[in-house]
């Protein structure tokens, strides 16, 4: 949005406008409230592998894919659209206008899609688990489908008028909730991925109604004006937008989602084989959906950079940060992603009780495809600058067509490692396709990036090979302009001179007589 939350001039109530968040604050929230819900999410994964079987935790990996596709599916990617439009009818007095009639569609989309669950319970159990014998668990998934999008509803709400302290108290409140709910259930009353989806709906609903003091005063801070837009041009306006959004998330959703979901319907296993190689599977992706989330957040911070020099004319510097970025972040990926090779035998024995040998054999190939996507959300961001969106969702397209056809020739032969190696190939095309559709648009991909990126297809030959393309990448960035230019080199010691300066005042600060003497 381009204008900060204000207090409304003349308002027949005095309740005062909650306030928005400055950029700086946001990042500061957002790091520290991501790195916390990391850390909770990684001990509730870990702990769940311990104490769920194989087929149990298979079908909570497909119960929780199904709840992340579904959620915008029903509401035809609605709340997506709330970034680009509350502010435009905020500034029109049509806030309650726009939140009504957004909330009454979702509201009636969301219960049309529970009447749906519960009337063919059967036909979605054989859809999300591969078995007509779960009906019991899709009803709680169900309802578990109506708290998400309302989480998603007042999430996308509070990003949208900037109050980002309340999106991350949702979303930590909802993270510390279902690991303390879930594990107590578990605990108590042990039911496998039943457990799981009680305890994600119950702090799914504990985070919603965490935010209402803060919904309250929102709603009655702002006017309430009649509406002046006729409901057919106030749909014109706002569903082109939201449909594009509800493609995007699709494609996104189902991108992640498909080689489990060839598993449990077209790997020739029965269903309950299948669902322990999903959980296999699951163990895997603990890991390398941590380096994901960071390069996420990573790809979103550099977004309002990279856009600034573009606007202003540098295109040049655009294209030297988003290159040092994409080094940086392959160098990061690899070395942390070799270092989990060594440590990963002992982990999956020791933390995770040596259930998961089948994780562990797919993890060095999981941890390359998890570090090609983080590259890709990061390459992106050139797209985006060249206002050519549409371009970002292709390449995830063509990725997902790969992957369907490579699981169809290798699943039946190969098993679990057949579908991976599919999921492999098809993050390496989209990484690819997307460096190749920003070289055509403008952007210069140096020496440097393609060797970082392409380095990390030594982590699929496992630790040794990995560390040994860890060695030549880091011998080339330190002894030779290869990989880091020297103007590189030069920026990132100053940075790095810049931070210590800061640390050590903040130090002097903090203990000034200790530093004196």
């Amino acid at each position: 949005m381009s204008m900060v939350l204000q207090e409304p001039l003349e308002l027949e109530s005095s309740v005062r406008a909650p306030q928005a968040e400055t950029l700086a604050a946001s990042v500061v929230i957002l790091l520290s409230m991501t790195v916390a819900q990391r850390v909770i999410g990684f001990l509730r994964g870990v702990l769940f592998c311990r104490w769920l079987s194989l087929e149990e935790l298979g079908q909570w990996d497909m119960a929780f894919a199904y709840l992340n596709l579904a959620a915008p599916l029903v509401v035809l990617g609605l709340p997506g659209s709330f970034g680009r439009y509350v502010e435009y009818f905020r500034q029109r007095g049509q806030f309650h206008v726009f939140l009504r009639r957004t909330a009454i569609v979702t509201a009636v989309a969301s219960l049309v899609a529970l009447a749906a669950m519960l009337f063919a319970r059967g036909w979605f159990s054989e859809l999300v688990f591969g078995t007509r014998t779960e009906t019991a668990l899709t009803v709680w998934l169900a309802a578990c489908l109506v708290a998400v999008i309302l989480h998603n509803f007042l999430t996308a709400l509070f990003i949208a008028v900037r109050m980002y302290r309340v999106v991350t108290a949702l979303q930590f409140a909802q993270g510390l909730g279902f690991a303390a709910i879930s594990l107590v259930l578990l605990s108590v009353y042990p039911q496998g991925a039943t457990s799981a989806v009680i305890g994600y709906t119950l702090a799914t609903l504990l985070a919603a109604a965490v935010s209402i003091g803060w919904l309250s005063r929102l709603v009655r801070s702002e006017p309430i004006e009649p509406a002046t837009e006729r409901r057919r041009d106030f749909w014109m306006r706002l569903l082109p937008f939201a449909v594009w959004m509800w493609v995007t998330n699709l494609i996104s959703n189902v991108f992640d989602l498909v080689d489990r979901y060839m598993i449990v319907h077209h790997s020739g296993m029965s269903p309950d084989e299948a669902l322990r190689q999903v959980g296999n599977y699951h163990s895997s992706r603990i890991i390398p959906l941590l380096f994901v989330g960071v390069a996420a957040l990573f790809a979103s911070m550099i977004t309002p950079h990279l856009t600034t020099d573009w606007e202003v004319g540098r295109r040049d510097s655009v294209v030297r940060r988003l290159n040092l970025a994409l080094k940086l972040l392959a160098i990061t990926l690899l070395a942390a992603s070799t270092a989990v090779l060594f440590v990963a035998p002992p982990l999956f024995e020791v933390a995770l009780r040596n259930k998961f040998q089948g994780g562990l054999a797919v993890l060095p190939c999981t941890l390359a495809y998890c570090a090609w996507f983080g590259l890709f959300a990061v390459a992106q961001n050139y797209l985006w600058c060249a206002e050519r969106a549409a371009l970002s969702n292709l390449p995830l397209l063509v990725g997902l067509i790969l992957n369907v056809l490579l699981n169809l020739l290798w699943l039946p032969a190969y098993g679990l490692p057949g579908a991976v190696w599919a999921t492999t190939v098809s993050n390496l095309a989209a990484m690819l396709l997307t460096y190749e559709f920003s070289r055509r648009h403008g952007m210069q991909i140096d020496a440097g990036t393609w060797i970082a990126s392409l380095a990390i297809g030594g982590l699929c030959l496992g630790p040794w090979p990995a560390l040994a393309a860890l060695g030549v990448v880091g011998f080339l960035a330190l002894a030779t302009n290869r990989l880091l230019h020297a103007d590189e080199k030069q920026q990132l010691l100053e940075s790095l001179r810049a931070g210590l300066d800061r640390v050590g005042t903040a130090m002097r600060r903090i203990f000034p007589a200790g530093i004196a003497h």
